[in-house]
């Protein structure tokens, strides 16, 4: 029996499924983006004791407006952003449905270039926004020309770009993205979750801000800041964006002990981003080997890599689980995603799929 055939439930709603991935207890879980890392000693005792500070005022709302944490990560993102072009929310999930509330709703399209994150499409069901899949290439990739002409021609609301983009791994260029900021007839959403693991001369969209003033860039604290359980993310756009999703964010969104701990760690960043640097080391390794092995690779600007050419990305999958290592499949036919893990989840990962069958 279905349990909502006696409720209300919305009509587009029927039928689906919560978003996750699988949470199994296995030795080597390398499927959903997370930084492997715990905190460092320094970090998990400076959030402790910032959250401490606040408990006695828990009888108090927390700063609507997280003013102080806004300040934080204006200073992070650099590029002469200040407080008024940051807005925080609980991840970046949160930041993104709080812009469709704003900027779509009934009778607006969204429209994303997939394969990509898929949470926007589903974050559009859910504010009542239209969806449309843009196309990449064979290839995953995605050119000036082609954004461009696809705007074009469907004159979406909103245009998420996912940059690097998931689960593909490779960042989009700016070149891409001023395309589509110069076409779009509405707002354009750079998804910006990954952008710290960045390769070498990978660039931020943060620097297009000054020329777009429909341009928003979305960040989290979620993989560079080892924050996953924190749920903080961002956005850094136009002082006009900001007072935007301040009309639809809910009074008090953002707890005391949230801000406190963000803020605490973004005081320590120096010490976080240098687990970064240790992650895109694994990354690298990754896609090396896995190219050794003669399976197909994309480029990762990510904590993550695409793998794939295989007929059955299932039984890969299974095959891999078998021997205790747990990555994603994202649905996309014949490729699978393997986050970057600490040396020795790398070891295991690469040695499993050493046992496995390269046809499968």
């Amino acid at each position: 029996m279905n349990p909502f055939d006696e409720l209300p439930l919305r009509d587009d709603l029927r039928g689906r499924t919560p978003y996750g991935a699988p949470q199994l207890d296995v030795p080597v879980r390398l499927n959903t983006n997370e930084n492997p890392y715990p905190l460092p000693d320094e970090v998990a005792e400076a959030i402790e004791k910032a959250v401490r500070a606040t408990l006695r005022d828990l009888n108090r709302y927390p700063d609507r407006e997280a003013v102080a944490l806004r300040e934080d990560l204006a200073q992070y993102v650099g590029h002469g952003v200040t407080v008024d072009n940051v807005w925080a929310a609980n991840g970046s999930n949160e930041v993104q449905q709080q812009l469709l509330q704003a900027f779509g709703g009934k009778g607006r399209d969204a429209m994303g270039f997939v394969p990509s994150y898929s949470m926007h499409s589903l974050l559009c069901v859910a504010t009542g926004t239209g969806w449309i899949d843009g196309q990449r290439s064979s290839t995953f990739e995605l050119t000036p020309a082609s954004a461009r002409a696809q705007v074009r021609v469907y004159q979406p609301d909103i245009v998420f770009i996912c940059s690097p983009n998931n689960p593909t791994g490779t960042a989009a260029g700016l070149d891409v993205i001023e395309a589509v900021a110069s076409e779009a007839p509405g707002m354009v959403i750079v998804d910006e979750a990954y952008y710290e693991f960045g390769r070498e001369g990978t660039e931020s969209a943060v620097t297009l801000l000054p020329r777009f003033p429909k341009l928003v860039v979305t960040r989290t604290m979620s993989k560079a800041f080892a924050f996953a359980g924190g749920r903080v993310g961002y956005l850094v756009g136009g002082a006009p964006v900001v007072e935007a999703v301040q009309l639809v964010r809910l009074p008090y969104h953002l707890s005391a002990l949230t801000q406190a701990a963000a803020r605490a760690a973004l005081a320590h960043a120096p010490a976080l981003l240098a687990q970064v640097e240790a992650i895109k080391v694994q990354r690298d390794r990754i896609v090396s080997a896995l190219r050794e092995l003669g399976i197909k690779v994309a480029d990762s600007d990510a904590n993550f890599v695409l793998f794939g050419g295989f007929r059955d990305q299932q039984r890969v999958w299974q095959a891999l689980l078998d021997r205790g290592v747990l990555v994603r499949d994202v649905g996309l036919s014949g490729w699978l995603r393997v986050s970057a893990g600490t040396p020795a989840e790398t070891d295991q990962f690469l040695n499993a799929m050493a046992q496995v069958p390269t046809d499968a």
